[in-house]
């Protein structure tokens, strides 16, 4: 079984102060063997939010991998958002944008999503979903990808779907990826795809906000994804009174039709039943 924490949009320069310690808390004390962040670590992109950010990722006791966001490159500074956009992220996140990680039973890839010719709308690099077929065709276990805008999304959602992402999930789905995980819209989704030749191929995981101030209707949350072979269990974690407590759990199965839900397993425990997150790992 290997764990995974997810979380996204964490906006340093817009955040919740209150929830910075037991954000942190909550995901050490999950002892993922991997957190995802899916981009959006700052507001503005500026220095200061950076090392904010960077001060987050160093207090992580476990192995990290990060993609970028659209708000990590800046808006205001027009020569450094189209002549050099990436340079504070690389400075302070990650030089690579093309980042992998390989552990017990789970290939994880991060593509770029960032469109730095667009404010919101992220555009997918066919450079590197190439690259992430060919790894994962040399790969055995689960396969996982993050990005930081969907692939997918709800009808009422104002944004604009990313450039390519039909396309793309398609692609990802004959290449043998399993799970994709991305943030950018502020709301929890966990499902399989819908909008595919193909159905129920790929799992969905989107979180909201770890610790924005701007949220949508939603409270302030991350994942927890435990996985195994052909089996993923993803537990909501929500931010309820000054700490982030678990708001049930779901679980998929990968079988000849893809990913399938096992209701007849899912928790009964009412929606914020505050458990120790250690404990969840089987």
């Amino acid at each position: 079984m290997t764990r995974i924490a997810h979380i996204s949009d964490l906006h340093f320069g817009r955040t919740d102060v209150e929830l910075l310690n037991p954000l942190l808390a909550a995901v050490n004390g999950a002892r993922p063997d991997l957190v995802a962040v899916t981009g959006d670590f700052t507001q503005r992109a500026r220095v200061s939010q950076y090392r904010e950010a960077r001060a987050f990722l160093d207090r992580l006791e476990a192995p990290w991998m990060a993609v970028p966001g659209n708000h990590d490159v800046s808006l205001d500074n027009l020569w450094m958002r189209f002549i050099r956009p990436y340079k504070r992220y690389r400075e302070h996140i990650c030089n690579d944008l093309f980042p992998t990680f390989r552990g017990a039973g789970i290939v994880a890839v991060g593509l770029n999503t960032v469109d730095r010719y667009r404010w919101q709308r992220g555009k997918v690099r066919w450079f590197q979903l190439r690259q992430a077929c060919r790894i994962f065709g040399e790969s055995e276990g689960t396969k996982l990808v993050l990005a930081h805008h969907p692939f997918e999304q709800d009808a009422d959602v104002k944004k604009s779907l990313m450039r390519g992402a039909n396309k793309a999930i398609e692609q990802l789905s004959d290449c043998g990826a399993h799970v994709v995980l991305s943030g950018h819209l502020h709301r929890w989704r966990a499902e399989p795809f819908l909008s595919r030749k193909n159905r129920s191929q790929v799992l969905q995981v989107h979180v909201g906000t770890g610790l924005s101030t701007r949220l949508r209707g939603q409270e302030n949350d991350f994942a927890l994804l435990d996985v195994a072979q052909d089996e993923v269990a993803v537990t909501r974690m929500i931010a309820r009174d000054g700490a982030f407590a678990e708001a049930g759990v779901r679980r998929f199965v990968y079988g000849d039709e893809g990913w399938k839900e096992r209701r007849d397993t899912m928790s009964a425990e009412p929606a914020g039943t505050v458990r120790d997150p250690a404990a969840l790992r089987h």
